[in-house]
């Protein structure tokens, strides 16, 4: 049986021993590689030590540390520093200042900002235990400072002072009598809820007055919902508020008398000519129909 011949190669393509000792050096390094390639793939990769993740820095906003004291504030979406003075009975300033503020319109959802003014630090002349101290001899007697010309015998035993009597309280020290501050009839009541105050219907350009003497806080058309608007600041305790006007007669910052003319009746962010007229008490909305003269 003949088996067939293997092909014969020429005799210029045949490779000699030690180029074939060559080729499979070659291949034997390829495969060293490949395989040492392959672990380095297939192990885990290398784990640079970074420490633990920590989040980013959470952005602290202003006031934070006095979220929930009294006297502070919370900023809240739809905010601006002239309704937060209104609803905390105070001078739109006064808080631009407590808070240091540069920008009165530059305040932050989650800002905490002062509404109340801030205590004075009262001089302490006392010791700190706030019980003031009385020089005391041995034998128990208060010594008293002696003159040149009259000597004062020691007491027996040194007599307690009879309490003061307290101060009259001064209740009522910011009561005020108020005048009706347009001539209309009153077409909308207070109800706390969607009106926080009155509307007295008119004629566009009627007079609104000064409901109590006090000073202007506000005037400008910076509050949606009330217009044309002055504030003003009667004193510790109450702010009325005029809004609607078609035109502001007084400045921010004047003083005005009860009963004078500062701004004419008119339309302004509402649907017809009235002056919407607010009382606030410690900042609070209340009737004005309870603080102004039966008619």
């Amino acid at each position: 049986m003949r088996f067939p011949l293997a092909p014969t190669v020429p005799r210029e393509q045949r490779r000699s021993p030690w180029q074939v000792a060559a080729v499979v050096a070659v291949a034997a390094v390829v495969l060293v590689t490949a395989g040492c390639s392959t672990r380095r793939v297939s192990g885990p990769a290398p784990v640079e030590d970074r420490g633990m993740a920590r989040p980013a820095d959470a952005v602290v906003l202003p006031g934070a540390e006095n979220a929930g004291k009294p006297g502070y504030y919370t900023v809240k979406a739809g905010d601006t520093l002239y309704r937060i003075a209104l609803d905390s009975g105070q001078n739109w300033r006064d808080l631009q200042a407590w808070n240091n503020l540069s920008n009165a319109n530059a305040i932050e959802i989650g800002q905490v900002l002062r509404v109340q003014p801030p205590v004075p630090l009262v001089a302490q002349s006392a010791p700190a235990t706030g019980v003031a101290s009385t020089p005391v001899n041995p034998a128990g007697v208060v010594s008293r400072p002696l003159t040149d010309t009259a000597p004062v015998a020691p007491a027996a035993a040194p007599i307690p002072a009879p309490a003061p009597a307290p101060a009259p309280a001064s209740a009522g020290a910011d009561e005020l009598n108020f005048v009706w501050p347009a001539q209309g009839t009153v077409v909308s009541s207070f109800d706390e809820t969607t009106n926080k105050g009155v509307s007295i219907a008119g004629k566009i350009g009627d007079a609104v007055v000064a409901a109590a003497d006090g000073r202007v806080v506000y005037a400008g058309a910076g509050l949606r919902g009330y217009g044309n608007l002055i504030i003003l600041k009667h004193n510790n305790t109450y702010l009325t508020a005029y809004a609607h006007n078609q035109a502001l007669l007084v400045r921010e910052d004047q003083a005005v008398r009860q009963g004078q003319k500062i701004a004419e009746m008119g339309s302004s962010d509402t649907d017809r000519v009235k002056l919407h007229f607010e009382v606030r008490r410690m900042g609070k909305p209340v009737d004005p129909i309870g603080y102004l003269p039966k008619r």
